[in-house]
């Protein structure tokens, strides 16, 4: 297989395809392939507390998180903005956790200042142990056991994030900002919100404004799947303003073409912008497919818009957030 590798963004270094990513899409699809990722950072948290402790602080129930079940969580300011995110999975006496790359330092220190008397050990792990997604799902292993675990059939970046815009699920920091709350990316369904949010759990920061917006419906932003014009050689650049009438009504994150669907993107638009109207992102001509409801709350059957008549179609399952 040639790699041909991410030579800048958050991703550089990564394989970013092995030569024909729309075939390396529909093998992860089918689940016949793995996901080499490698370059996001690694830490570990140890000790009796891990769990309890970090149940406390983030957005996520993991006093009863089961071992080797992987899990997705925020770290929220006092205002419900999405500050950090982490993914893990828990061996019985450790957790294993990978962050966003360049993120890692700024998490550790946080997460430092959070730990009082808690009886936690916290290490970087990135150099002993690496990041994957096989068939079964996303999961840590020693950096020595990596290329037996991703097996011979492997798929890049492309085919996953191509996969992941089509299930909905943004990556946060590349589809969100400095002001994006949970409400924003995700409908509710049951005792979720999304892959990284619990909404019956105790108290933790920003879970005020999260359960406010749940309760009353119509977060600021949706998530939203742009439908691409396929003659356009280039993808919107992350962080492309879409503007309406001479005014900014959101911006366009994560873009990829999918072996089905063909150029694809999540964006986050204002809520009050029509579901129906076309959208011009980056010169591009879009057509938009929502994912979040723009009145979504208790008050509202999650899953129907009311604005425009379109659908929206909650996440599939088999993409990753991390």
């Amino acid at each position: 297989m040639t790699a041909v590798r991410h030579e800048s963004g958050p991703d550089a270094g990564a394989v970013w395809h092995y030569g024909d990513p729309l075939r390396e899409q529909r093998l992860l699809a089918r689940g016949e392939a793995s996901v080499d990722v490698s370059h996001r950072p690694v830490f570990s948290v140890a000790g009796p507390d891990r769990l309890s402790w970090l149940n406390s602080i983030t957005s996520q129930k993991l006093d009863d998180l089961p071992a080797g079940h992987w899990f997705t969580s925020y770290i929220l300011d006092p205002n419900g903005r999405i500050g950090h995110v982490f993914g893990g999975v828990d061996d019985g006496s450790t957790l294993w956790v990978s962050t966003e790359p360049g993120r890692l330092p700024a998490l550790l220190a946080w997460l430092g200042r959070m730990q009082f008397a808690a009886r936690v050990e916290i290490a970087e792990r990135s150099d002993s142990h690496a990041m994957l997604i096989t068939p079964e799902g996303p999961g840590i292993v020693a950096r020595e056991d990596l290329g037996a675990a991703l097996g011979e059939q492997r798929a890049g970046t492309w085919a996953a994030d191509a996969l992941r815009i089509e299930a909905g699920l943004p990556r946060v920091f590349v589809d969100t900002d400095d002001k994006t709350i949970p409400n924003e990316l995700a409908n509710p369904a049951g005792l979720a919100l999304g892959p990284a949010v619990h909404l019956r759990k105790g108290c933790y920061p920003g879970q005020e404004t999260v359960a406010r917006v749940y309760n009353l419906g119509r977060p600021p932003r949706r998530l939203t799947r742009l439908h691409l014009d396929g003659s356009a050689e280039a993808l919107p650049a992350v962080g492309s303003e879409i503007v309406v009438d001479g005014r900014s009504v959101g911006r366009v994150g994560s873009s990829a073409r999918h072996h089905e669907l063909g150029p694809i993107a999540l964006a986050l638009i204002k809520r009050s912008v029509p579901a129906d109207l076309p959208l011009v992102v980056d010169g591009i001509d879009a057509a938009q497919e929502l994912i979040v409801d723009p009145e979504v709350g208790l008050h509202v059957r999650p899953g129907v818009v009311r604005s425009g008549g379109a659908r929206v179609q909650p996440p599939q399952s088999g993409a990753l957030q991390v």
